[in-house]
């Protein structure tokens, strides 16, 4: 794949093609000009040569070399087969000539508007395997290319991966890999394999085309026939658009964190809609702040109240003696652009909107009317239409909701009210530290791109959990999350998993891209551990900070129940992990501690009768034993070894272990009546992910925290 320069590009070449395209009014190129664009880009397509007669298509033909496929080229004919403009292996000069007037005829007959520049002949290539390389532009992402097995398949089967454009040629070549079919290019009864750099290199070369020539709104090649000498691309389709739509607002990481810093850490907060009134948002808001322990200077304005929660009120924030960080908005959706008016000549940094009626209710224009008094005064809005938000190593909860104090490592964030309350509910049952929960509501302003970048950094932060609708800039969320991943995970929840892609169908590639699968693997590609649930969203923000990151693939399960073995190997690997084939001197190593009716390999299983001691040696073994890189616990309740004797023993040997240096993550599944309940919760309180009554649930904790190791290249 040596061969891909971006060097050796003739822009010039598609800039005129381009040019010339912008000034006929058109949105598609016709065969020549994509042959042309291709060329520029060293995409091989097959020879070909532009007859305007019946005898020039004769002698074009036979100097290309029989048999020939034969294509009306008509800037009006988009789709050339629907009008009957296509004939394949024509073998003779007698099949030439009589094509041609059929193709001529039957495009005049389709459209006798039509402009026909000529009969397209091309030199017949087959054989091999067909596959489709396209780019389109993803109203979310911007420009991903897209590769999937060609001809009728893709349509039937959508078998198609995506990346975000441009890709290096390293993840061309791991999306060739991804379809699910990706065993077809490595021949099938005893077919040969496909060069499969080949095909990398042509997604490559596309990938740049349609990254420097931002104007390619969608290109199809499609087949490509791909061998093992190498692929070309029999048919190509491009489609223009002069006319794209305006990107999002971005801002530098440094204006992101400047704003972050004081919307997170503000010295003073004014809550514009502070009431004395119980029942009001403005009076849970200013309560919950004093209440939660914040320790900054904090303003009501209230023009009916000279005092609000024993605090001294304000008619305006501009009667606000002090400056003023952020300003948490209680007031009716029709007051706030005229009240922000107020804030933003106050300096403020951050508005936190939480009331509704914008454009969740149609009323976009007030919320377009909110944003512009936003941006004239270099205001970040968090919001509307939102819960507020929690900071707690700040102590600082500006939120109508409860307030939240159990300070950890997680910051959660929801695009929707009902799933912070369930984030909220879930926090306080379960005990997780949270460093912050966040609404975001409409994303009038600020998303999760800028919320990933405060959280990247921030130290009072080690794992990000993200529920979400739809991303506003996908392309900035991906930035965000490639540099953040290295460092800490993030997982996301991302709803709504319908197509958004029926406006593109009039292409391949456009119909394809509207599907939940972009998202799956542009999120992959950045490194995000997608959540397939709420539930799962939350076990993976309160578990992943409290496991270590592993540092190879050899995963053991050591169990006392021999159906529990079964289940939590099928967890291994329906999650992505695979255990370990243990060598001789280990099984023997185990078989020493267990009993002769019990089975060593892995699992191991040490038999329900067993005392603590044997899950004691044997645990202890696997923690020791360097070639290990990852524990699965399957317990059962017994007499012998009662649940809270099981969770303290454990939670011993493994403080032992990581005092020594030794820290791989451990999670355990316990099953029995309900005591095992505390000792799965002694075991969370003591660095062991443990559940009750489930095998899925820890194996699928500790493959989250395998994917994103992955992600972040430590294994």
């Amino acid at each position: 794949m040596g061969t891909h320069s971006p060097s050796g590009y003739d822009r010039a070449a598609v800039r005129s093609v381009l040019d010339r395209a912008r000034s006929e009014g058109r949105d598609a190129l016709t065969a020549p000009e994509g042959k042309a664009l291709a060329d520029a880009y060293g995409i091989p397509v097959p020879g070909e040569a532009l007859a305007r007669s019946a005898d020039e298509a004769v002698s074009l033909a036979v100097e290309l070399g029989l048999p020939v496929v034969a294509k009306i080229v008509s800037p009006d004919i988009l789709h050339k087969t629907d009008a009957g403009g296509v004939e394949v292996g024509l073998a003779s000069p007698q099949e030439v000539k009589a094509a041609y007037h059929r193709i001529v005829d039957n495009a005049r007959a389709y459209n006798p508007e039509a402009q026909i520049d000529g009969v397209q002949l091309q030199q017949m290539v087959g054989g091999g395997q067909e596959v489709l390389i396209g780019a389109t532009t993803d109203p979310t992402f911007g420009k991903i290319v897209v590769f999937g097995l060609g001809g009728v398949l893709v349509e039937v089967l959508k078998d198609v991966t995506f990346r975000l454009a441009p890709v290096t040629p390293e993840e061309a070549l791991s999306q060739v890999g991804d379809i699910k079919a990706a065993e077809v290019l490595s021949g099938v009864r005893g077919g040969e394999a496909v060069d499969r750099e080949q095909i990398a290199d042509i997604i490559t070369r596309l990938s740049d085309l349609v990254t420097d020539f931002p104007e390619i709104a969608e290109a199809d090649l499609n087949p490509v026939f791909a061998s093992a000498s190498g692929s070309i691309a029999a048919d190509l389709r491009f489609v223009l658009d002069f006319d794209p739509a305006e990107p999002p607002r971005r801002f530098s990481r440094d204006e992101i964190l400047s704003a972050m810093d004081r919307i997170f850490k503000p010295r003073s907060i004014a809550i514009i809609g502070a009431s004395n009134e119980a029942g009001k948002i403005g009076n849970s808001v200013i309560k919950n702040i004093v209440d939660g322990g914040y320790a900054g200077a904090v303003y009501p304005v209230n023009p009916k109240s000279d005092e609000v929660y024993g605090y001294t009120s304000y008619t305006s924030i501009a009667d606000v003696p002090g400056d003023v960080d952020v300003a948490v908005f209680a007031i009716p959706a029709k007051f706030v652009a005229g009240a922000l008016e107020e804030a933003g000549r106050k300096g403020v940094a951050g508005a936190i909107l939480i009331p509704s009626g914008f454009a969740e209710t149609g009323e976009t224009e007030l919320q377009e009317e909110v944003l512009a008094v936003a941006r004239r005064h270099d205001v970040r809005l968090l919001g509307p239409n939102i819960y507020g938000y929690y900071y707690t190593p700040q102590r600082l909860s500006a939120t109508f909701c409860t307030p939240y104090d159990v300070a950890g490592g997680t910051a959660l964030t929801s695009q929707s009210g009902g799933i912070g309350m369930a984030i909220l509910g879930y926090s306080r049952s379960t005990r997780t530290g949270v460093s912050a929960i966040v609404g975001v509501g409409n994303k009038a302003d600020i998303d999760e791109d800028d919320l990933l970048t405060f959280f990247g950094q921030d130290e009072n932060t080690n794992a990000i959990a993200m529920h979400l609708e739809d991303l506003k800039d996908g392309r900035a969320f991906v930035e965000a999350a490639r540099e953040v991943v290295p460092k800490k995970p993030v997982v996301v929840l991302k709803a709504g998993r319908t197509s958004a892609g029926a406006r593109a169908a009039g292409s391949h590639t456009g119909a394809l891209a509207g599907d939940d699968k972009v998202y799956d693997d542009i999120l992959r590609q950045a490194g995000v551990v997608r959540a397939p649930g709420l539930n799962e969203l939350l076990e993976f923000g309160r578990a992943l900070p409290v496991l270590p990151a592993p540092t190879g693939e050899n995963v053991v399960i050591i169990t006392g129940a021999g159906g529990s073995g079964v289940l939590l190997s099928d967890a291994v690997v329906d999650n992505g992990m695979s255990l370990y084939e243990i060598p001789p001197d280990l099984d023997e190593a185990f078989r020493a501690f267990i009993p002769p009716f019990g089975a060593a390999g892995n699992p191991v299983d040490i038999t329900g009768g067993e005392p603590p001691s044997t899950y004691e040696k044997t645990i202890r073994l696997g923690l020791e034993d360097p070639r290990v890189h990852a524990l699965i616990l399957g317990y059962w309740h017994t007499i012998v070894t009662p649940p809270m004797v099981f969770a303290e023993l454990v939670a011993d040997v493994v403080a032992q272990a990581r005092k020594a240096g030794i820290n791989k993550p451990v999670v355990a599944s316990l099953s029995g009546d309900t005591e095992v309940e505390a000792a799965s919760a002694h075991l969370f309180e003591h660095g062991v992910v443990a559940y009750p009554y489930t095998t899925e649930k820890p194996v699928q904790v500790l493959g989250a925290k395998y994917r994103w190791a992955r992600a972040a290249g430590l294994l």
